[in-house]
């Protein structure tokens, strides 16, 4: 949420604090095994980095985390990621 907040202020600086923010969640989601966080975070990194050029490490980013999913691919945090996938490749 930090890091959305951030880039919706916008500023200077604030796609670089955003990142460390989604670096931050990824990890902090990983460890605790919060795979729906990780994808929100996934999902929000992945758009920066699309938005920064940077498409290849977008899709690298966000496609292992959507696809430890098995089910409930009709949330809309996992259409969200899809949608972000589809227009990546």
């Amino acid at each position: 949420m930090k890091g959305e907040l951030l880039l919706l202020q916008g500023g200077s600086s604030a796609a670089a604090t955003a990142e460390g923010h989604f670096r931050q969640a990824l990890d902090c989601a990983r460890r605790q095994g919060a795979l729906s966080w990780g994808l929100r975070a996934a999902t929000s990194f992945a758009r920066l980095l699309r938005d920064q050029g940077r498409p290849a490490e977008a899709m690298a980013l966000l496609q292992p985390v959507y696809d430890r999913f098995t089910g409930g691919f009709d949330t809309v945090d996992l259409q969200a990621a899809k949608a972000l996938i589809d227009a990546l490749q």
